[in-house]
């Protein structure tokens, strides 16, 4: 009877927990959206980018939620609209959007057949929380970088915000939908390659919070050789908290001939074998040392 009274005192003054914007937040329309995709419009395409472009009916919904193929984003809204291009996958894209208010919810699908060649590498980071910064980071294999069965990470290139060229060859897109320079919010940003060398990527997340947001959620969907015998698919979902911190989300080790392995630190044993370089712990710590990762809004210690 006594822990009954304690509860129920407990539950009368208590403070109930701040709200955070998190997820997606519902439009205040109070009839059901309606959705409607203008683009893809179904068919084919060769386009190696597939533009997702319609409108919803009610302007407060902002985000809206697309799935391509099973993995799911938040696109933006302006005044009912959205419009993002994502690369094509080879072959059936099936695409999916949908939109909440305190009506119900409301989705459209359409689906496009890309007949172009398979993307042997593509990495798209998103995040759960409006006004933040989950940058993308990617650190590409060099000659300098992969020699021996150790790596150096002083000598791989560096692939981010602010140096979106890849000297071999990769393609990395800024969080931009139609509104300035690299976005805040949840993203996405993009990198594929479409011949990416062999060796070992790192890719990682470096988080900048601001106003009330006091953390967020980071998804990272990773495709490796989409549409082939050897398709690698993971999804790496990893809390933020810390301003500054980067946090590595995975190691990609592109071995050639259409075959490729995934190392998730937070998930999976550490590799092990002569197809992984042997010092990857070490490497991290180099990595950490030399400060490399930059950010939209300044510098920050890194916490891999």
């Amino acid at each position: 009877m006594l822990n009954l009274l304690l509860a129920a005192l407990l539950s009368q003054t208590a403070p109930s927990a701040p709200a955070r914007q998190q997820g997606v937040p519902i439009g205040k329309g109070d009839k059901p959206p309606t959705v409607r995709l203008s683009a893809p419009s179904g068919g084919w395409t060769v386009d190696r980018m597939l533009l997702i472009e319609g409108t919803v009916s009610d302007p407060t919904v902002d985000p809206v939620v697309v799935s391509i193929n099973g993995d799911r984003y938040l696109m933006r809204t302006q005044g009912g609209r959205f419009s993002r291009k994502f690369p094509a996958a080879s072959g059936k894209n099936i695409v999916t959007v949908m939109a909440t208010n305190k009506g119900g919810t409301a989705r459209t699908q359409a689906t496009s057949y890309a007949q172009v060649p398979p993307v042997p590498l593509k990495a798209i980071l998103t995040s759960d929380t409006d006004g933040v910064y989950t940058d993308l980071h990617i650190y590409e294999p060099t000659d300098a970088s992969s020699a021996g069965d150790t790596l150096d990470v002083k000598a791989m290139a560096h692939v981010y915000w602010a140096d979106t060229d890849s000297p071999s060859g990769g393609t990395f897109f800024l969080n931009s939908q139609g509104g300035d320079f690299d976005q805040p919010a949840y993203g996405p940003y993009l990198y594929i390659h479409r011949s990416p060398p062999k060796g070992v990527y790192l890719v990682a997340t470096n988080y900048w919070p601001s106003g009330d947001k006091a953390h967020t959620v980071a998804t990272l969907n990773l495709a490796l050789f989409e549409g082939t015998p050897g398709e690698v698919r993971r999804r790496v979902r990893i809390p933020l908290a810390t301003p500054g911190t980067t946090r590595v989300l995975a190691w990609v080790n592109v071995l050639g001939d259409g075959q490729a392995e995934v190392y998730v630190p937070s998930a999976d044993p550490k590799p092990k074998g002569d197809r992984w370089p042997t010092n990857l712990d070490e490497a991290l710590k180099e990595l950490q040392k030399s400060d490399a990762s930059g950010s939209d809004s300044g510098d920050g210690e890194d916490g891999y």
